[in-house]
Order: structure tokens, then C-alpha cells, then sequence
């Protein structure tokens, strides 16, 4: 736990001794604190933020409409794209909608299977934000520790499936492929390796001084606010809200797990990070009761499922899931019926995470306002969808 600092001050009154003009300011679409292809106009009065107005669409790429011309097997590749920070994450949205709304049964084996992955890919994109956070408040160094340590479940990953970044591993009816040997023992070995790490992020960034004078009261986000913006995920938990889909409203095998949702309190940039980087220990024990349950385990890592598997007609289903940054909701209804759906829709964190970023901005220095972004961990794909 982080060392209390000097405590920010609260956002700063703009007085005008003498009349000046707004002053408008561009950040992107190509910008690297932007986290993808986003545009941020932003109305200045001197250094201090008046409105911060984004727009979107760079990266739009009508999947949502593609699905809907693809059967069940076929549109999970596409999931990869929405959020290809968090692949795993959004290939088991997707798939848990169409096993519900098809009637498809996953084996024990594949949802212990399904879990590890996500998780695993829970810790790989909390790292990339962390590294990336860092570079946000002019941080090199933690970059190159993230990078060290996500490197190795990337290297997982591609044993497993073949692939680094979007893996289609995850399929309607369990999984692509069963773990390869001794898969489990070098997982075990990552899981004891990354936990002798995480002090070191903390001596690193955490209880650095200037770290918390830059975080700590900057961007403040009340419990009342949280809930009413629609944020999800650690944005949500960082202002004290316990809520996480995976325990709450549980899917797969998670309630047959036992694991700590980390919680803020005063809802800052100081405990939006904090509540990330206290997830990465939450996932590591999910992991791990994971891999002791499956030898155990019932059934094979899938169930068959036919490439042209019909979807009965008149049905819809919404599945929620606890992906890396809040929420991620697929809603499929059939139509009519038969391989396709009839409409494929995705409610991802990002976009109303990212809604939220103008009133949590106003009233905070220039400076301020990349750490403020940074500290909501938005993902433009999962925006432009």
C-alpha cells in the first residue's frame, strides 16, 4: 500500500482579473497518449481545462454489422478486434451469448480453461496500462517492467493458440485446443515469478512522491457520480462502488472461486491505479485455484460444435462479463432463425468511461488531464466499433 503524500488540491476557481479568450487545444486522432485513433478538442482558460470534447470514429469498422453475417464460429474472430488489448476477454463475451442463446453446453474443463486465459489476459493488459500510464506523467522506466513481465503470458498465450495479440482461442463450446504439456507447470512458474514483481512497481511508482502529487486528488469521480455516468469495472471500484460481474453475477466457473475485489475510497487517479494493480494479485489467485481444480475437472476442453450450428428462432439473451476495463455486455437476438444471427450488439467499458472524461477534467490544470485519461484506461476499439 502506497505511503500517504502532500494531498492535491481541490480543482482550481477560474477568475478572470483581466479578460482573456478560451483557447481550443487538438490532441490527436495521431497523438500518443490517446490510446488509439481519438480526437480531444479541449477549451483551455490559460493552463486550466474549461470542456474537454472528444470525437470518435476514427477506427470504425462495422463489426457489429459483420457479425450479423457470420455464424456463431465464424464472428469470434471479430470479437478479437473490439477490444485487442483484452482478446480473450472479448472472445469469451461473445461466445457465452452465443452458447446461451444456441443452448450449447461447455464442459467443466473448458470454463476452468476459459477462466485462466481471461485472467491471464486481465494481468497482460493491466500491465500495458501500466506501462503506458507511466509514459502518460513522463515515466520511462515502468514501461520496460510492465514489458518484461506481460512478454512471458504473451509467451503463453502463443503456446496455447499460435498467436501473440487476437487469438481466437476461445470458441463457442469451450476452447480451440486442450493446454500442452507441462503448459501448467510454466504458468504456475509465471504466477510465482510476477508476484515477486509487483513490490517492485510499487517501490517504483507507487510510493514515489511526485507519482502521488500528480495522482492523488486529480480527477475525483464520487460514488453518486460513478453510478450515474454508467462507469464500470476499477473507474467504478476506485470510487468505493463494490460491485464486479464476476462475483456478483457470476459466469463460468467463477462461483466456485474465492477471490478479493479491490476497492477505493476517495475515487482519485491515485485510486483508479491502485485498484488495478491490486486486480493483478486478484487474478493471480483466481489463476491458481484455477489450475488446482483442473485436473479434477469434468469433460474435455470442448464440445463439438457444428460450423453451420442453427440459433432457434425468437430468441435474445444478454451476457455481461468482468473484462479488464469494466463491463463488457453482447446482446444477440436470432430473428428468424438459422447459422446467423440476427443482431450482434456490444456495450464495452470504454465508451462510457470515456464519456465521463469532460466533467472529471474541468477545472484541472492541462498537465492533469493525461492522467486523468490514463487513469480510465480507455481503448479506442472498443469505442469504434
Amino acid at each position: 500500500m502506497a505511503k500517504d503524500v502532500i494531498e492535491q488540491p481541490v480543482r482550481h476557481e477560474v477568475t478572470r482579473d483581466l479578460w482573456t479568450d478560451d483557447f481550443n487545444v487538438n490532441i490527436g486522432p495521431q497523438h500518443p497518449s490517446t490510446h488509439g485513433v481519438l480526437r480531444l478538442v479541449v477549451t483551455l482558460d490559460g493552463e486550466v481545462v474549461k470542456k474537454v470534447q472528444p470525437y470518435c470514429g476514427y477506427l470504425h469498422r462495422s463489426i457489429e454489422k459483420i457479425s450479423e453475417n457470420r455464424t456463431l464460429l465464424q464472428l469470434v474472430c471479430f470479437s478479437d478486434r473490439v477490444d485487442y488489448v483484452a482478446a480473450m476477454n472479448a472472445n469469451l463475451a461473445v461466445c457465452l451469448a452465443g452458447e446461451k442463446i444456441a443452448g450449447i453446453e461447455v464442459p467443466e474443463r473448458g470454463q476452468y480453461i476459459r477462466v485462466i486465459m481471461a485472467e491471464l489476459n486481465r494481468i497482460a493488459s493491466h500491465l500495458l496500462w501500466f506501462g503506458d500510464f507511466g509514459l502518460n506523467l513522463g515515466a520511462g522506466t515502468p514501461f520496460f517492467y510492465a514489458f518484461r513481465e506481460r512478454e512471458q503470458v504473451i509467451n503463453l498465450f502463443e503456446e496455447v493458440c499460435g498467436n501473440r495479440l487476437t487469438y481466437n482461442y476461445i470458441r463457442p463450446g469451450g476452447v480451440a485446443f486442450d493446454l500442452p504439456e507441462k503448459w501448467v507447470e510454466r504458468c504456475q512458474s509465471f504466477l510465482d515469478y510476477f508476484l515477486t514483481k509487483l513490490p517492485e512497481y510499487h517501490r517504483l511508482v507507487t510510493n514515489n512522491p511526485i507519482f502521488q502529487v500528480r495522482t492523488r486528488g486529480i480527477g475525483v469521480v464520487t460514488r453518486e457520480e460513478a453510478l450515474n455516468w454508467g462507469l464500470s469495472g476499477p473507474s467504478l471500484r476506485g470510487s468505493g462502488v463494490d460491485f464486479d460481474v464476476r462475483r456478483d453475477d457470476p459466469y463460468e466457473v467463477y462461483a466456485n472461486l474465492k477471490f478479493r475485489v479491490p476497492l477505493g475510497t476517495r475515487g482519485d487517479t491515485f485510486e483508479r491505479y491502485l485498484c488495478r494493480m491490486m486486480e493483478m494479485e486478484s487474478s493471480v489467485d483466481i489463476i491458481r485455484q484455477c489450475l488446482e481444480k483442473l485436473p479434477g475437472a469434468q469433460g474435455g476442453h470442448a464440445k463439438k460444435v457444428s460450423m453451420l450450428a442453427r440459433i432457434p428462432a425468437n430468441r435474445e439473451v444478454l451476457v455481461r462479463t468482468e473484462a479488464p476495463r469494466g463491463e463488457m455486455s453482447v446482446y444477440m437476438c436470432s430473428g428468424t432463425g438459422g447459422p446467423k444471427p440476427w443482431r450482434v450488439k456490444y456495450r464495452t467499458a470504454s465508451f462510457a468511461n470515456l464519456a465521463a472524461l469532460d466533467q472529471l477534467s474541468r477545472g484541472y490544470k492541462i498537465a492533469d488531464l493525461m492522467a486523468i485519461f490514463g487513469s480510465l484506461d480507455v481503448v479506442i476499439p472498443e469505442i469504434d466499433r
